[in-house]
């Protein structure tokens, strides 16, 4: 197998350096009509016909042969039964990782508060976490257990009453590392269904499969597509992007090192994204040089290669500052922060999902073990959204007590206000409760 790079070189002094950065970052999620209306199907399918259309569709796109939906349902037991079934060192391996991103969600829980005014009136924030939360799990080999430990412990954490998973099992390949993760993480229940039929379950509920609030989680075009039909009826994470990694270098870290960082995105999947942005044009010939020498040693080189030649670039900036400009420009999933004193250059960081610092944190670390999570906004949604975590499993309720004499001076505002916008009767029900108002006029 030959495998090569020819990756983009960008200078931030060119003057169609912003369109050119435009065009590399440019990645749209469209489902083209045949993949909408093939969903679509899927979804009204499943709603009418519930249990019987999840088997039908089962057999059909996974080649399963199950007959009835108790086929595909896997209970506690047989999560308990994958622990013994991997290493010990992968057992031991989630186990820590499970540990700390428990540990370190817990610091993400919010409290109900209150507080209460002079004249007795009593506001406040009740925060009730979410009854039942959806998570969608890849499967075959393609299957990451680390994302289970990321759904599921901050649904948890939240105090969600039941999880419940589904993750497709093709041609009945059964991944036990997703299963123990599973039982790691206090999942609940489990569904071997996949694709846009498990969205539809999870979503209007079948006659097993239980309605959930919430569903969180990866999956294909048609994972994706079944999401953003269902939001509405259920809420969602987010329509992710492929994985993206922004490395910002000062030119003193081993470039051997930078790519492999890159590397580690790359191996995704083809339309992932690796840049690095440094103001030493000599470094960026020597990460190119450090690219073309370690790609032939990759498993992955040719889903590497196709990766960093179809969207990767080296961008040279003309120092630091501009490194930091250029970042908040792509508002990245993944930065690495590779220079001597991140912390200098961390107030200036406005739009990244996640931010590694210094030189010895590689991004590898967060996919799997360091704590937060790694559900992170992509296709520069950073700009305005944020990491998944326990308060996507949470919702909030205002909480208004209103003394007698606190509705009466409210009420005088309320007054004006309704009657601004020719609302009588909202005007008349808080003017009801003014004191020196007279009752029944």
């Amino acid at each position: 197998m030959t495998v090569s790079t020819a990756i983009a070189r960008l200078n931030a002094a060119d003057p169609d350096f912003a369109r050119h950065l435009d065009h590399l970052l440019s990645w749209e999620s469209v489902s083209d009509d045949a993949v909408n209306q093939r969903v679509l199907d899927i979804i009204k399918a499943v709603r009418e016909r519930g249990d019987a259309a999840l088997v039908e569709f089962t057999q059909r796109f996974d080649g399963v042969q199950a007959t009835r939906i108790e086929d595909l349902i896997l209970g506690r037991e047989r999560l308990e039964l994958a622990l013994t079934r991997i290493t010990p060192a992968q057992r031991e391996a989630l186990e820590k990782a499970a540990n700390r991103v428990r540990i370190y969600h817990e610091r993400q829980k919010q409290d109900s508060w209150q507080y209460t005014e002079a004249d007795g009136t009593v506001l406040g924030q009740k925060v009730t976490p979410l009854d039942r939360a959806g998570l969608y799990v890849p499967g075959g080999k393609a299957s990451y257990p680390s994302s289970v430990l990321m759904n599921a412990i901050p649904a948890k954490v939240a105090g969600v009453t039941e999880v419940v998973m589904v993750v497709p099992t093709p041609r009945g390949e059964v991944n036990e590392l997703v299963l123990a993760a599973a039982c790691i993480a206090g999942v609940d229940r489990v569904f071997t269904v996949g694709g846009a039929q498990a969205v539809a379950a999870l979503a209007y509920g079948t006659e097993s499969v239980p309605q959930v609030d919430k569903i969180v989680g990866p999956g294909n075009i048609y994972v994706a597509t079944a999401k953003r039909h269902v939001f509405g009826q259920v809420g969602i994470d987010m329509i992710a992007g492929p994985s993206e990694i922004l490395v910002v270098c000062d030119g003193q870290t081993d470039p051997d090192w930078i790519a492999m960082d890159l590397f580690s995105q790359a191996e995704h999947d083809e339309d992932a994204q690796a840049i690095l942005v440094s103001p030493d044009a000599e470094f960026l010939d020597r990460v190119a040089a450090s690219i073309d020498k370690l790609l032939p040693t990759m498993e992955r080189a040719e889903i590497i290669e196709k990766s960093v030649n179809g969207r990767g670039a080296l961008i040279q900036v003309r120092d630091m500052q501009q490194a930091i400009e250029v970042a908040n420009r792509i508002a990245p999933e993944h930065l690495e922060l590779s220079v001597a004193d991140p912390q200098a250059w961390l107030p200036q960081i406005r739009h990244a999902g996640a931010i590694f610092m210094g030189r010895h944190t590689s991004e590898a670390l967060g996919d799997y073990c360091a704590g937060p999570n790694h559900v992170l906004p992509t296709s520069g949604t950073a700009r305005f959204s944020s990491p998944l975590g326990v308060y996507d499993f949470q919702k909030r309720s205002s909480i208004i007590f209103c003394s007698e004499q606190g509705a009466s001076e409210l009420g005088h505002t309320a007054s004006v206000l309704a009657r601004g916008e020719s609302l009588t009767a909202h005007a008349r029900s808080a003017e009801y409760r003014i004191l020196t108002q007279a009752k029944g006029n």
